[in-house]
């Protein structure tokens, strides 16, 4: 059995991939979530935590915001840590600005979990198109969905997120990371 080890800088995340991975991930496959105090903290354990793991079947994947950084630098850096601890081989995503950009991406998973209804419709306007431009997603989210909370939101909006249809670019590269992941994990 292939274990995937997703290291994560906020519950959110967590509570989002709980619900979307039944959708990508065959028989087979383990999940383990490890879940950081933040990027900073991310980034200051990461390398220790991966040198530790013992399995030899497991897979990695860090997920982090973008927020303000450099994507490609960002990307750069935690992928450095990666091959640090010997793990070259880690998958490494960014979301581009916030995991809720990728919420964004998909208005009518969001109106289906959280509300408002009708929200879908505005898919088509401009900052939706691509929702990884906008500098805050979160307040965004929380203008058009004030329900929304981080972790009780993420666990709420993950099941409904399609894997097909999201127009946050960053959520696309994501899910082909772990399509790729899968189908090479099936090989071992």
């Amino acid at each position: 059995m292939t274990q995937l080890v997703f290291f994560l800088e906020e519950p959110s995340a967590r509570e989002m991939l709980k619900g979307l991975l039944p959708k990508l991930l065959p028989e087979g496959f383990e999940v383990q979530y490890v879940v950081f105090e933040g990027k900073q903290d991310l980034e200051k354990r990461l390398p220790r935590r991966l040198r530790a793991w013992q399995r030899p079947d497991a897979r990695f994947i860090v997920l982090r915001d973008k927020d303000s950084a450099d994507c490609v630098e960002l990307k750069q850096r935690l992928a450095q840590l990666c091959a640090e601890a010997g793990k070259e081989d880690a998958l490494v995503r960014i979301a581009c600005h916030e995991l809720e950009s990728w919420y964004l991406g998909d208005l009518a998973a969001v109106a289906t979990a959280i509300g408002p209804t009708g929200l879908a419709r505005q898919q088509g306007n401009r900052k939706f198109r691509d929702p990884d431009r906008l500098a805050n997603p979160y307040q965004e989210l929380k203008r058009i969905a004030p329900e929304y909370q981080k972790v009780s939101g993420s666990r709420a909006i993950g099941p409904q997120l399609s894997i097909e249809n999201n127009h946050s670019t960053s959520f696309n590269i994501f899910v082909n990371g772990i399509q790729r992941l899968i189908a090479d994990g099936a090989n071992i």
